[in-house]
């Protein structure tokens, strides 16, 4: 058992999707608080990982999976179906290495892990820009049509942005058929929500939230040493990270956090 009966399973996989389901039903993350939100990822991938690969058993003759799932069964906490109407299922989605089209298995994938038919709310980080590129509605627009399907097949109810400015924000407003329902400002940029956005915000009922996610919550680099050091992989340096969902359940009548975890999914390039 352990790692090498993992390592074996990741040698043959193309896709690699990991679930730390809820981490409030994790002990050890409890006791430590990570300083950063990258830590906490980070934190609980790794830990997820470790546990998975030290229960895997090293069967050579077991099946073949292109898509490996990594999770630690005790902490899978679905949604009681009797409780849904009292919780709110909000869902942060950084776009990490994939275009657009992989949102729709993102939320797919937290819908399932939850046993839930639609989330209550997404907001979208798409990558960061490239040097020399600027982030327009152009860069944001197949991100946010993606939304919108998901919106249209009733699998989101409401659908926000990140760190867009009262410019960009406006544009996709004016745009959008479904409109942007929230914005996330990061207070690591500005201490004091800019006038003009909280103005236009105001204006178009839109909701201004708060965060202190960095520009890559996970880059690839960082996935790889979590690999490597959870699993021994050698050819850590083959995978690349898609997406990275992060979810929590509130309940409403009391804004306590029910559940919170992370959704990743990375896929090898080789």
């Amino acid at each position: 058992m352990g790692t090498d009966g993992a390592r074996a399973l990741l040698e043959r996989a193309g896709t690699l999707t990991v679930q730390t389901g809820n981490l409030l039903n994790w002990g050890c993350l409890r006791k430590k608080c990570p300083a950063t939100p990258g830590e906490e990822v980070r934190d609980c991938i790794q830990k997820t990982l470790t546990e998975w690969s030290s229960k895997v058993e090293q069967d050579l003759n077991q099946e073949i999976l292109e898509v490996l799932e990594c999770t630690v069964a005790q902490a899978i906490e679905k949604i009681n179906p009797e409780e849904r109407d009292e919780l709110k299922v909000s869902a942060k989605l950084f776009i990490v290495g994939s275009n657009s089209s992989s949102i729709g298995d993102a939320v797919d994938l937290a819908c399932s892990a939850l046993g839930v038919a639609q989330l209550d709310s997404v907001i979208i980080a798409p990558p960061p820009v490239e040097d020399g590129t600027s982030f327009s509605l152009e860069y944001l627009q197949p991100y946010w049509q993606e939304l919108e399907n998901l919106v249209q097949n009733k699998k989101i109810v409401a659908i926000g942005t990140s760190d867009l400015d009262k410019t960009l924000l406006e544009q996709l407003y004016l745009w959008a058929q479904v409109k942007p329902s929230s914005n996330q400002v990061n207070l690591a940029s500005c201490c004091v929500m800019p006038p003009d956005l909280t103005a236009f915000a105001k204006q178009f009922d839109i909701q201004l939230l708060t965060h202190n996610d960095p520009k890559e919550l996970l880059c690839e680099a960082s996935f790889q040493e979590v690999l490597r050091e959870s699993i021994q992989d050698t050819k850590a340096h083959e995978w690349i990270p898609l997406w990275l969902l992060r979810y929590s359940v509130i309940v409403k009548s009391r804004g306590i956090i029910k559940s919170k975890g992370y959704i990743m999914q990375a896929k090898r390039n080789s």
